[in-house]
C-alpha cells in the first residue's frame, strides 16, 4: 500500500513553512530519537533486542549481582516498567534473578550463558552501529561534543 506522502507532493511555491519546528529542540530531539530508534532497531533486529534490553543487559554485565532498583536507577527506568523488562528477559533466559545476600527482600540480577553469548552478538551489532552513528556526526570528536551536550540537556 502507498502512503500518502508518497503519492502527493505540494508544488515547491506551496511548501510548508518548518522554520519553527527546525529551530525547536524539542521537536529535534523527538525526531532524531525516532531516526536513532528505527536505525538501531535495523542493526540490532536479527538479536531480536530493543534499546533498554541492550541497556539492560550491557550494565547486568559490567555490575552482575546489583539489585534491580540500582540498574533501574542508572538507566533512568521506572521500577514498574523494569519488572516487565526483566519478566521479559528472564522468560527468554537471558537474566535470572537471585536473593540479594544481604536483603531477601531484593534480587540480584545476573547474565545467563544464554544473555552473555546474546550481549557478546549485540555488541558487535553495537560496533557497526555505533561506525554509522560516528560517520554521521562527523567523527570522534563531533561525537563526543555531542554526548558532552546531551549530558548537559539531561542533567
Amino acid at each position: 500500500m502507498e502512503k500518502i506522502s508518497e503519492t502527493y507532493e505540494l508544488p515547491a511555491d506551496d511548501a510548508l513553512d518548518t522554520s519553527t519546528v527546525a529551530q525547536s529542540v524539542t521537536h529535534q530531539l523527538r525526531r532524531a530519537h525516532g531516526q536513532f530508534t528505527n536505525r538501531f532497531l535495523l542493526h540490532f533486529s536479527r538479536l531480536s533486542l530493543r534499546p533498554a534490553e541492550f541497556s539492560v543487559l550491557s550494565l547486568i554485565a559490567q555490575n552482575p549481582g546489583r539489585k534491580q532498583s540500582e540498574i533501574a536507577a542508572a538507566l533512568g527506568i521506572q521500577r514498574a516498567n523494569f519488572v516487565v523488562l526483566m519478566n521479559e528477559l528472564e522468560s527468554r533466559h537471558l537474566t535470572e534473578r537471585r536473593s540479594a545476600p544481604n536483603d531477601r527482600r531484593s534480587y540480584a540480577i545476573h547474565l545467563t550463558p544464554a544473555g552473555e553469548s546474546l550481549l557478546a552478538d549485540a555488541r558487535r551489532a553495537e560496533a557497526d552501529f555505533e561506525a554509522d552513528c560516528l560517520e554521521r556526526l562527523g567523527g570522534t570528536r563531533a561525537r563526543d561534543q555531542f554526548l558532552t551536550l546531551l549530558r548537559r540537556l539531561l542533567g
